[in-house]
Formats: structure tokens, C-alpha cells, sequence
């Protein structure tokens, strides 16, 4: 499949939002309404962005059709053999409903993009299907925009840690960020959310064994500190932030805008 329309539009939401910028070296992959920053040597993004228009959000069936992205070459990116035979699961960093609206053609090629493996993450599978909060949280923003516009935009991407334990070739993220913009007026809005899956891959070995299963902490947070934790630069949003200090959620009731 083509691109239909190419990558995430910083000024979506009217004050003007750029891709975060990374501090190490990046391949930006544009997408139907987002982008993928893909970090060649982890072979996973460093960050993603996608603009939603909770508007025009269009209800497609999910399918599962995973693939290379061939743009980069195989051995830039972490495939299939990752994930094969074992408790990690393919979590979706833009997710996949988020950047499939518009009309019908548009909403399907973006719904097939997100299958990318650049847009993927390993993530023990208690973590990723826990999805009440982890997806709840774009959920929750998302309801909270609507008043506003409809529009929101959403940076999303692992913490790559040098210490991150290796399995299969990958060094495997202990934590996530996602960042959430809004427009408010003419003024822009956003907060930051960590999620901890350090309890769950803590026992991570090179060969083929992945450790039981355990909890995992989710926090909004200062963008600041998403800076700090990733090495971005996420621009305006600093700026822009909502929240100055860490707060535990267990329920999206816990979020603070």
C-alpha cells in the first residue's frame, strides 16, 4: 500500500507543535497522520507523534497484518523474531485507532501503516493488554478535547536506557512516556505520563526465558521530566505543561487537567 498522506503536521492544532528532536540519530518515517523516528541502533523509535481528530475518527476492524517497514533495511528494525515464542507483545506505539480518520481510503491505509515493526515496542504482555489505563489515558485527554476542538496531538515512545536488558539482539525498554497537546483558544496544553514495566522484565535473559509476570506503575508527570528520562527535545510542550510534579495514577479519575 501507498501513502495516502504523509506524516504528522506540526501545525495541527493551530499554535505550532514540531516533532520532538532526539539526541541521537534518527530515520523519520512520515505515515497517514503520524510519524515514526526510528533509532537504527536500538532498532525501535525513539518517539513517535500523531495527530487525532476525534472528529473524524472512523471505526475500521483491527486486523493484524505486521510488517517490515521497507524503507529501512530489515536489520534496522525489531521483527518478527522478537517476538516469536514467548510473552512479548507487539505494543503498538501510535496506536492503532488514533491516526485512521478522515475519509474511508485514508483512515484504512493509516489503519495498515500502524502495523509497521518501527511503530512497535516489546512489552510483557501484562502490560500491554492492562490497557484500562495505558490506552484509557489518549481516552480520557481525547473526551477532555473534544470541548476544545476535537483535535489532539500525542508523542509516544519508550525510555532507551543503555542499561535496558538485552534479549534477542534488543535491549528491552524498562519504561514508556506519551505526551498529550491539546489547544485551549489560542493556547497550548499538554501532560506527560510515564509507565514503569520494570517489575515485569526485570528477569529478562539473552536466551529465550522471560520472567513471571508482575505489576506495573503508570504516572502523569512534568514534561520536563519526560525530557529528562528520554534526552528530546520536546519544544513547546515544556512550556505548555499542565502538571508540576508526579502523581500516581491508578484510574483515568486520577488524571489531572
Amino acid at each position: 500500500m501507498s501513502t495516502v498522506e504523509a506524516g504528522y503536521d506540526p501545525a495541527f492544532l493551530g499554535p505550532p507543535v514540531p516533532l520532538p528532536v532526539p539526541a541521537q540519530t534518527v530515520r523519520e518515517l512520515p505515515s497517514t497522520h503520524f510519524t515514526v523516528l526510528l533509532d537504527p541502533e536500538r532498532r525501535l523509535a525513539a518517539a513517535t507523534a500523531v495527530n487525532i481528530d476525534g472528529a473524524q475518527l472512523v471505526d475500521l476492524e483491527r486486523g493484524d497484518d505486521w510488517h517490515l517497514d521497507d524503507r529501512v533495511p530489515a536489520s534496522e528494525q525489531a521483527g518478527p523474531e522478537l517476538y516469536a515464542a514467548n510473552d512479548l507483545d507487539r505494543g503498538h506505539l501510535v496506536r492503532r485507532r488514533d491516526p485512521v480518520w478522515g475519509d474511508l481510503a485514508v483512515a484504512r491505509q493509516a489503519n495498515f501503516e500502524t502495523f509497521a515493526y518501527p511503530n512497535a515496542a516489546p512489552q510483557a504482555s501484562a502490560f500491554n493488554q492492562g490497557e484500562l489505563l495505558w490506552v484509557g489515558l489518549e481516552d480520557h485527554v481525547l473526551e477532555y478535547a473534544r470541548t476544545l476542538g476535537n483535535r489532539l496531538s500525542v508523542f509516544t515512545g519508550p525510555v532507551l536506557a543503555d542499561d535496558d536488558p538485552l534479549y534477542r539482539g534488543v535491549r528491552i525498554p524498562r519504561m514508556f512516556w506519551k505526551v498529550a497537546a491539546w489547544a485551549s483558544g489560542d493556547a497550548l496544553r499538554a501532560t506527560g505520563f510515564v509507565l514503569d514495566q520494570s517489575a515485569l522484565v526485570a528477569g529478562l535473559q539473552a536466551a529465550d526465558e522471560v520472567p513471571a509476570l508482575g505489576p506495573f506503575r503508570t504516572f502523569q508527570v512534568p514534561v520536563a521530566d519526560v525530557e529528562e528520562l528520554t534526552g528530546l527535545d520536546l519544544g513547546p510542550l515544556r512550556a505548555a505543561d499542565v502538571l508540576d510534579r508526579w502523581v500516581p495514577l491508578a484510574s483515568v479519575r486520577d488524571v489531572l487537567l
